[in-house]
């Protein structure tokens, strides 16, 4: 069974001997992301920090990079928390979640008085945001943050509910900024709906709902499906989904914590600067939509997640990459595959989430490879995603030393190097190329000045007779008959980045 709630999945993990719960002190400020960004650099066990200084009267608890996965095989936690089978290769766990998602599940909804996020209920003079230890993430971060999470708001001209993941900065007892960027689908709501009927945006934060919420949240569901469904496909259950105390919005009832507010029309509070998914400090500190809080309900000695961004570039996982991975590969081959195109596999860059994905694929005809991106750029918008690189159905996108094999052996620098034209697409501000100038808008949040888009052709060329030439299969044979003749034993060996 799937877990039911955030506390039902650290137990699973403690189970499995995957956490460390710290007793000791620690504090919000700097130490408890320090100690998370050295588990992940070591790949050891999640920390739960039971003990956190500095903060109000919550005695809440801090979690550091809950959804991080080993190395090796980044997908192996979200399976525990899904009840997919350890130790499945790369290829079997992307169809165990592509096979869930073909089947969504509508939620169901619970009374309050049997839901776990209204153990305490707070409001008016009640609420007060820094009662809880909001993490300071990095040294120059613009403030403290919450920042894995579910954002839930509707669309104003229909049923639709969207969830979505747009970080928030505290600002004071009843005030957060929140990051949202045109082009995006809860911030389209936001700058195209209710900012220009001058309506305030009912929204709420869920913190530590059970996994598959999250997972879900992160993925690509189209624009007029709702998340909640597919979270339900995750689960393969309903997920239990609770009315807010001051507005319609239905939250997940197992929540360990509910921010209830409205985003303000036409007003703006500071955002960042903030050590972003990049791996560098990103600016310049920003005027992002106001959250003005409303309620907040919770469980009695919440638990808060939070995720060390930057720590994800190059060297190791947190759980953003990790989700990447996990998450929105899956459900991107699935909508790849929806639209009429012959996928194996779309893998985010396993160390770069939202940066570089690496499609494996059939390349059956001249222009299909452009068609195919033009396709991912247009239509899902793609405003983090700056290039693709495309290889053949028989590479494992998830084998990384595969994939730059590919790059180099395939992809001739002058034809197989392609742009969609200089600044023609539009880009998120949360990249290192742009200037402060270049990024900036300050009512929508997009750059001012938009990127190129690119792809990478790293697929053999089929149409060349590679006569004369012998095939894999037939090197292999060749090469043990000659060690054989030498007296000496052959023996495969896999890299350890290939999971199939």
């Amino acid at each position: 069974m799937s877990a039911e709630s955030f506390r039902d999945y650290l137990s699973l993990l403690d189970a499995a001997n995957k956490t460390t719960r710290i007793s000791q002190p620690v504090s919000w400020n700097l130490e408890a992301s320090a100690l998370t960004m050295k588990a992940d650099l070591t790949d050891a066990e999640i920390p739960i920090f039971e003990n956190v200084g500095g903060q109000g009267s919550a005695d809440a608890r801090l979690v550091g990079d809950p959804y991080r996965g080993p190395r090796g095989r980044p997908w192996d936690r979200m399976a525990i928390a899904l009840d997919v089978p350890t130790g499945l290769t790369g290829d079997q766990y992307y169809k165990a979640i592509i096979d869930r998602l073909q089947s969504p599940i509508p939620p169901t909804t619970v009374d309050s008085g049997s839901a776990p996020c209204k153990e305490v209920v707070r409001t008016g003079s009640e609420i007060d945001l820094f009662d809880f230890p909001w993490p300071y993430i990095h040294e120059g971060d613009g403030g403290r943050y919450s920042n894995l999470h579910t954002a839930i708001t509707t669309d104003p001209d229909s049923e639709w509910t969207d969830w979505s993941y747009h970080r928030a900065m505290i600002h004071s007892q009843k005030k957060a900024s929140i990051l949202l960027l045109a082009g995006e689908q809860t911030p389209n709501l936001y700058y195209y709906k209710y900012e220009r009927r001058n309506e305030p945006m009912p929204i709420a934060i869920a913190l530590g709902s059970e996994p598959a919420v999250y997972f879900s949240s992160v993925m690509w569901i189209p624009t007029g499906r709702d998340e909640a469904d597919f979270a339900g496909a995750l689960k393969q259950e309903p997920i239990e989904l609770v009315k807010c105390e001051t507005n319609d919005l239905l939250v997940p009832a197992s929540a360990e914590f509910i921010i209830e507010g409205t985003v303000l029309p036409d007003e703006r509070l500071d955002e960042g600067p903030f050590g972003d998914y990049f791996g560098y400090m990103n600016g310049p500190r920003r005027s992002m939509p106001a959250l003005e809080v409303d309620a907040i309900t919770h469980r009695k000695r919440p638990y808060i997640p939070f995720c060390v961004e930057g720590a994800g570039v190059g060297h190791t996982h947190n759980s953003s990459s990790t989700m990447e991975v996990g998450c929105v590969g899956p459900d991107a081959t699935l909508g790849l595959r929806a639209a009429g195109f012959n996928v194996e596999k779309c893998v985010p860059w396993r160390f770069t989430p939202r940066t570089a994905y690496t499609v494996s694929t059939e390349n059956p005809r001249p222009g299909y490879l452009h068609e195919l991106a033009n396709f991912i750029f247009t239509t899902w918008g793609m405003l983090h995603i700056d290039f693709f690189v495309f290889v053949d159905s028989d590479i494992d996108p998830l084998d990384q030393r595969a994939v730059l094999e590919a790059i180099t052996i395939n992809a001739d620098p002058n034809q197989d190097f392609h742009q969609f034209g200089v600044e023609t697409m539009p880009k998120v501000p949360l990249n290192i190329y742009q200037t402060p100038e270049e990024k900036g808008n300050v009512e929508t949040g997009t750059s001012k000045t938009k990127t190129a888009k690119a792809y990478i052709d790293a697929t053999s060329d089929s149409s060349q007779v590679k006569s004369g030439y012998l095939d894999d299969d037939e090197i292999i044979d060749e090469a043990r008959k000659t060690l054989e003749e030498a007296g000496l034993a052959f023996k495969a060996v896999s890299s350890p980045e290939t999971s199939r």
